[in-house]
């Protein structure tokens, strides 16, 4: 199944944009949603969309998957870009290590529910 069309990515790639949205439009919304709810669906929109991506060109196509090490370095790539250095240069970032806890949650979550290992058909 294309990845665009898991409705667990479909969900939270709708939440986080309509979040997004929002916010520029609104501006900040709660704490708890404008602190966490983003970083907890960052992952699965972010492996998501790579994921979509590699299916579309590697030669395994709808059968490749991401393995737990991929998707353990996409989210010590987010981690430490987000919350280590970004926020030493940018007063926009702001260090948060529950941040952190909801990008391996999510990252969790993509590996669980969009990038299911594939099972072969028993005949």
């Amino acid at each position: 199944m294309s990845v665009f069309k898991n409705p667990f990515f479909f969900i939270s790639a709708a939440f986080f944009w309509i979040n997004q949205g929002a916010e520029k439009l609104f501006g900040r919304t709660s704490t708890f949603i404008s602190s966490y709810h983003d970083d907890l669906l960052a992952m699965p929109v972010i492996l998501g969309i790579t994921l979509q991506v590699f299916q579309w060109i590697h030669p395994l196509k709808s059968q490749f998957r991401f393995t737990w090490v991929q998707c353990l370095v996409g989210f010590l790539y987010v981690s430490i870009a987000f919350e280590g250095v970004l926020p030493l240069y940018s007063e926009t970032y702001t260090r948060d290590y529950w941040d952190i806890v909801c990008y391996a949650i999510g990252t969790f979550g993509f590996y669980k529910l969009i990038n299911p290992e594939v099972r072969p058909k028993i005949s």
